[in-house]
């Protein structure tokens, strides 16, 4: 029964997945001779058909991986593998929490690796089509080393103490460890500025000058005292630009891509920089850390409930009561249920996105800076500015740019 409720939940998924990107591929196609008024005062018609040209493409490959990541994903559940390799881990290491958090691991970066083709090929292939991948093939293969290393580094000892848990606090042991994970995380916002950014990127303070004490007077001006504002050195990977702050508290800093930086004027970049305050004055980052708190607590709370069951480890050939395999079933198979719940989230986030750029109307007194930053990073970006409502709803946690200018200038 276990089986064929997962197996029917994957088949559910991936339906929807191919339905949604199907409909989205209509929708673009529809429009792609005939703009909408909105969409043509956003882009010229060349910009606009390679935009059309990138949408499409994209989905093309979007159905291939969803595809091939329910096939995997079925493979590795229902072949029987996963238990197989789990016996030879307890004798490989002393004890359950090694054991455990060795195996997780392996399997971890064994999934990573098989989807290493698709990532090469969306990277050297897709994006270089369209103009916006600057990676080198030396730089992409680094930057998996060195995530492999942080994996190791921090992920196999922090599985290991959450597997250690049982032992130290027996049944409660999912409190502590939901505390574990979200205290590991709220120092990972501290740390990854100073310690794992500039693993992969290179940051600098952002030169003295007219811009640099606009931004600052604007930070000033908007109650959000950043430390610095730094510039990462974005372009080295793609053409795309974004702009975040993070941290928090007086740990908190800016940080600018310099494509950003290149692409938008000074009153556009202190738009673009009053949208990212925007967020933090309108509390969504404690909101939202709430949010995950509240979801990561259940998440253990479930995993406990499920290794203590005689039906969840038996139905995929674990030994019963062993934590680390109702972790990775927990981990492969809870998308299969969230995923629908993907349009609650994303309505969220849109909300949230309105209201920063509602703050960034106010803050530059007038809609008209923002509204020349976000056409400028769609003509930049080729975004799809006419998707289709359902596939949105399941993919987009921003507005469309048509959407945000419409209700900035409302």
């Amino acid at each position: 029964m276990v089986l064929t409720v997962v197996a029917g939940l994957l088949v559910l998924r991936l339906v929807a997945q191919l339905v949604l990107n199907a409909l989205n591929g209509a929708e673009v196609r529809r429009h792609a001779a005939a703009p909408p008024p909105a969409v043509a005062a956003m882009m010229d018609a060349e910009t606009y058909g390679r935009a059309v040209g990138y949408s499409l493409a994209r989905l093309r490959f979007d159905s291939i991986v969803d595809a091939f990541d329910a096939a995997v994903l079925a493979a590795v559940v229902f072949s029987g593998i996963l238990p197989a390799l789990y016996a030879p881990f307890h004798r490989l290491a002393p004890g359950d929490s090694w054991n455990g958090a060795l195996y997780l691991l392996a399997v971890g970066l064994v999934l990573a690796a098989v989807s290493l083709p698709f990532d090469w090929w969306g990277q050297f292939r897709l994006e270089q089509r369209f103009g916006f991948n600057q990676a080198t093939l030396r730089l992409w293969v680094a930057d998996k080393l060195k995530g492999l290393v942080l994996l190791a580094g921090i992920g196999f000892p922090l599985v290991w103490a959450l597997l250690s848990l049982v032992r130290w606090a027996g049944g409660a042991w999912w409190v502590w460890g939901f505390a574990l994970l979200f205290g590991f995380q709220l120092l990972f916002l501290v740390l990854y500025p100073r310690l794992i950014l500039p693993l992969f990127n290179r940051l600098t303070p952002l030169a003295e000058g007219d811009l640099r004490a606009r931004l600052l007077a604007l930070a000033d001006r908007t109650g959000f005292r950043a430390r610095t504002i730094q510039v990462m050195d974005g372009s080295k990977r793609s053409a795309h630009a974004n702009a975040f702050f993070t941290g928090f508290g007086r740990f908190r800093r800016i940080v600018l891509y310099d494509t950003l930086i290149s692409q938008l004027a000074p009153a556009e970049l202190e738009a673009v920089l009053a949208h990212e305050i925007g967020h933090y004055r309108r509390g969504h980052v404690p909101k939202m850390l709430a949010v995950a708190a509240a979801l990561q607590a259940g998440g253990f709370a479930l995993v406990a409930w499920l290794a203590r069951s005689a039906w969840l480890n038996a139905a995929f050939g674990f030994p019963p009561g062993a934590l680390a395999p109702a972790f990775l079933l927990f981990g492969l198979l809870s998308g299969l249920a969230t995923f629908w719940l993907s349009p609650v989230f994303n309505w969220v986030s849109r909300c949230h996105e309105y209201q920063a750029d509602a703050f960034a109307r106010e803050a530059v007194r007038g809609p008209g800076p923002l509204v020349d930053a976000l056409r400028k990073l769609a003509r930049k970006n080729l975004s799809n500015l006419t998707p289709h409502p359902l596939y949105s709803g399941f993919h987009y946690s921003h507005p469309t740019p048509v959407e945000r200018e419409r209700a900035l200038v409302a």
